[in-house]
């Protein structure tokens, strides 16, 4: 968990350079609601405490990362509440949640405050170190008011408007979006490195970008005036933080390594089918969501038969 927080220490700290204060409020408040939660759960349960595996810190790192700047304090924190209730200690609590937790804790949030969680900052204000946006610091369950709202995010300009944006920025992560909507190659950096130390299953990441190549090449033989390009479809939106921290959880992925490779396939294909027909831009947590519930089933149609034994799997 300490190389995970590593891995997603630079994406932090570029996302608090875009937004400033925003980014660094929403992290903090993320975080703190989860360790909170799973604090004061632990305690009425009667579990053993598990805050010294720092798992949760991830969980409320990456939930933060899936975040719009500039969205109210308050809905941060009830969606941790969510994730680590609903998403992790509801299903029995660390090594055993069906669903990836701060993907849970999202998808509620994006259900419950559909107009907060689409409305976006502007990255790279002059003032984003001295000031807050004011929708920030509404009150609970009041409107919030927004200023210096910038335009739709690349996938929705280009689903929407045909409007495409420059691949350099989509990699380097100079347009706006969530807070792990930044550099993809940050992203990249980090994945990296815990595949190196062999702290994350590769099979993962690159059947997700096998997919996304090869269903994205089909679909432009098929109406290339409406799909966008290869490149623009893997560095834009959430699918390389996605692919990198939030499909590899390693409780809500298959074991086996055919069966990981399976589980990214079918990831990727729903992104594309989503981003190019889905009535949203974005599809990166659905899919993911989607292939958490399907991995049980995977690893028992890819799991190996010991050599010389019957198989008898139903």
């Amino acid at each position: 968990m300490f190389h995970v927080i590593l891995a997603l220490l630079p994406i932090c700290l570029f996302t608090i350079y875009l937004y400033g204060l925003a980014a660094v409020l929403i992290i903090l408040v993320g975080i703190f609601s989860c360790l909170m939660t799973e604090t004061l759960a632990c305690r009425i349960s009667g579990k053993t405490n598990t805050l010294n595996n720092k798992s949760i810190i991830v969980t409320g790192l990456i939930y933060s990362l899936t975040l719009p700047p500039g969205l109210a304090l308050w809905m941060v924190c009830v969606g941790g509440v969510i994730a680590v209730l609903l998403g992790k200690l509801l299903f029995g609590g660390l090594g055993y949640n069906l669903f990836n937790p701060a993907l849970v804790g999202r998808v509620f949030l994006q259900a419950a405050f559909p107009t907060a969680m689409t409305t976006w900052q502007t990255p790279l204000m002059v003032d984003r170190f001295s000031q807050l946006p004011a929708s920030m610091l509404a009150l609970p369950f009041t409107t919030p008011n927004y200023d210096s709202i910038s335009g739709a995010t690349p996938l929705a300009a280009m689903k929407f408007e045909q409007v495409p944006t420059e691949t350099s920025q989509l990699f380097l992560g100079l347009s706006g979006g969530s807070l792990g909507e930044t550099s993809a190659l940050l992203i990249l950096a980090g994945g990296i490195y815990l595949i190196t130390r062999k702290m994350m299953r590769w099979q993962i990441p690159a059947g997700i970008f096998v997919a996304v190549i090869v269903f994205t090449f089909i679909a432009q033989n098929i109406d290339s005036d409406n799909t966008p390009s290869t490149l623009f479809m893997l560095f834009s939106g959430g699918l390389m933080l996605g692919a990198m921290f939030m499909a590899t959880d390693p409780v809500a992925s298959p074991i086996t390594p055919k069966g990981c490779f399976i589980y990214g396939l079918l990831i990727g294909l729903l992104i594309v089918i989503i981003r190019l027909w889905g009535g949203m831009p974005e599809g990166v947590m659905y899919a993911i969501l989607f292939a958490n519930a399907v991995s049980p089933h995977i690893d028992r149609w890819t799991q190996p038969r010991p050599y010389g034994h019957k198989d008898l799997r139903p």
